[in-house]
């Protein structure tokens, strides 16, 4: 790029930026249309770290701690946890810019580094998670964050610069971008980080790969520092729990559809013929990188729900850049094998642009929501009054309930799994579709009414214990924000909740398994405190 061209690249992208996060910053608050349990997972981390707790010691999550940081920092310093989120992506998003500035400048033609920015900022600045429902949601907003990092990694080790070469600040950029990888999602870590040394090493970035890695180990010693060197072993159960779990093990479309699925299908067969129109057009390096990335791509797909293929956009980007180093090759079908790198990163632009100009333009749709059509997810929150979702979602109250077997015309299907049992109660067929916290602050403002919340802990029999958010009760000391398997937090907590309608009943069923063998063998005792018909609230003693 001449000096003037990069100049004219930071204000379209400092005007990107400006827009995206200015429209959300006015509105004053987060409105979303979807995953209120995402978003009330997303409110205990906060709270708890807020509060000056530690993930992976003070509670249960597979999600790194870098993930919350930024939000629990502006709670805690006072901010609506609404706003906290908003502000977040903002201040990341400028962080990030003066990096993708300098790999843009670097590395990339001016068309090119545009749509590269693009990307990285809609990725940081967008208010829902991708795919192409409408609706905003803050579900998953450390997936987007991860492929940002993972984007700038990629396309700094794997594109050589052509001017300004400077091995400490690419080295700095690469590990910096790992470690956020690292203590955001491992999964994205394990997937890209031997790519990425591969191509350092091709590229001859020798540099660059040493500096990343004395980066790397610096970030490692700081947070061992600061946290304990045991914070890692914590960390790698968490991830090793859920890894194991039959709950939450991978939330979507098993890996051979991520694969080979119609939805998927086309992705897999442009990636690949985007690896083979480079190894014949000369780009060696490229190709055999391109491909080593391939199976990190299906597997972080698979990880993420909703398994949207967001690698596509990189994909793209790839090919376009490197498509100034192929050469004129034409085949034995009379096609010019470099134009058609141009060809498939236009297919993979196509491919994703449904999910792409959904996170583009999400925070203009939240710009023009009707407030009047929300209400807090949190009603007695306060300042975190900020954070709202629609109020048919919040105060409506739908459920999904059995009706073969409870109607005389319907007789019980044969296969139905069995109804949950604890102590011998058998709890009906049902689970919540809609209005979670109107239902949980109803629990809640209950228990206290009874006068038996006030400083106590409760385990709830459910894939959310979230009911603490909404009153008077206290977080449970190793907990789970959302539940993956076991009984976190089990031994803290002074009652076990029982929802007469859960979210997840499958897991409602899994956890009874666990408490009728603890009271079965004498090590646990549940005494019935109070029943509503919402709940049976059980007071527990530990025995042994």
């Amino acid at each position: 790029m001449t000096h003037k061209k990069p100049t004219i690249l930071a204000i379209f992208l400092i005007l990107v930026v400006v827009a995206m996060g200015g429209v959300t910053v006015l509105k004053g608050g987060l409105y979303i249309g979807k995953h209120e349990g995402d978003t009330l997972h997303l409110m205990q981390i906060v709270f708890r770290m807020a509060d000056g707790q530690t993930p992976h010691y003070d509670f249960m999550t597979p999600i790194g701690a870098l993930a919350f940081w930024p939000i629990a920092m502006l709670v805690k310093a006072g901010a609506g946890i609404g706003m906290a989120v908003i502000w977040s992506q903002v201040i990341v998003a400028a962080s990030f810019l003066p990096i993708v500035l300098w790999v843009c400048w670097s590395r990339l033609s001016p068309w090119v580094g545009a749509l590269f920015g693009l990307i990285i900022m809609v990725l940081l600045l967008a208010l829902v998670h991708g795919e192409a429902q409408r609706s905003v949601s803050v579900s998953m907003h450390y997936n987007r964050l991860a492929w940002a990092a993972a984007f700038v990694a990629i396309v700094t080790a794997m594109i050589a610069p052509d001017r300004g070469r400077n091995g400490v600040v690419d080295g700095l950029v690469i590990g910096v971008m790992v470690c956020i990888m690292a203590m955001i999602k491992v999964t994205y870590f394990i997937s890209f980080a031997v790519p990425i040394v591969v191509a350092l090493m091709l590229t001859k970035q020798t540099r660059a790969l040493t500096v990343a890695v004395v980066t790397g180990l610096v970030v490692v010693g700081v947070i061992s520092l600061m946290n304990g060197v045991g914070y890692w072993a914590a960390y790698a159960g968490d991830l090793l729990a859920v890894a194991g779990s039959e709950v939450r093990a991978a939330p979507g479309e098993p890996l051979t559809a991520i694969m080979g699925a119609p939805a998927y299908l086309g992705g897999s067969m442009a990636v690949i013929a985007g690896v083979i129109f480079l190894r014949q057009t000369g780009v060696q390096t490229g190709g055999l990188v391109l491909l080593l990335l391939v199976p990190g791509f299906f597997y972080v797909t698979f990880q993420n729900f909703g398994n949207d293929p967001q690698w596509l956009l990189l994909v793209a980007v790839l090919l376009l850049a490197l498509k100034g180093q192929a050469a004129e090759v034409v085949n034995k079908w009379g096609w010019n094998l470099r134009d058609a790198l141009g060809v498939v990163a236009a297919v993979c632009l196509a491919l994703t642009a449904p999910s792409f100009f959904n996170l583009a333009y999400s925070p203009f749709r939240h710009m023009n929501v009707d407030v009047t059509k929300y209400a807090p997810i949190l009603p007695r929150g306060g300042v975190h009054t900020d954070l709202q979702s629609a109020d048919l979602r919040v105060n409506r109250v739908d459920a999904r309930i059995a009706m073969d077997g409870q109607l005389a015309l319907l007789p019980e299907y044969e296969d139905r799994d069995p109804s949950p049992m604890l102590l011998d109660e058998t709890i009906p067929t049902c689970s919540v579709e809609l209005g979670l916290p109107r239902v949980m602050d109803a629990m809640v403002r209950d228990i206290e009414d009874a006068g038996l919340a006030e400083g106590k802990s409760l385990f709830a029999a459910d894939i959310f214990s979230s009911h603490w958010l909404f009153g008077d009760l206290e977080p449970m000391d190793q907990g789970a924000p959302w539940y993956y398997g076991g009984a976190p937090g089990l031994k803290d907590a002074d009652y076990v909740l029982v929802p007469l309608c859960p979210v997840a009943q499958d897991v409602q069923a899994q956890i009874f398994e666990i408490l009728n063998g603890l009271v079965e063998v004498g090590k646990m005792e549940l005494t019935e405190v109070r029943r509503t018909e919402l709940y049976i609230l059980y007071e527990k003693t530990d025995l042994i």
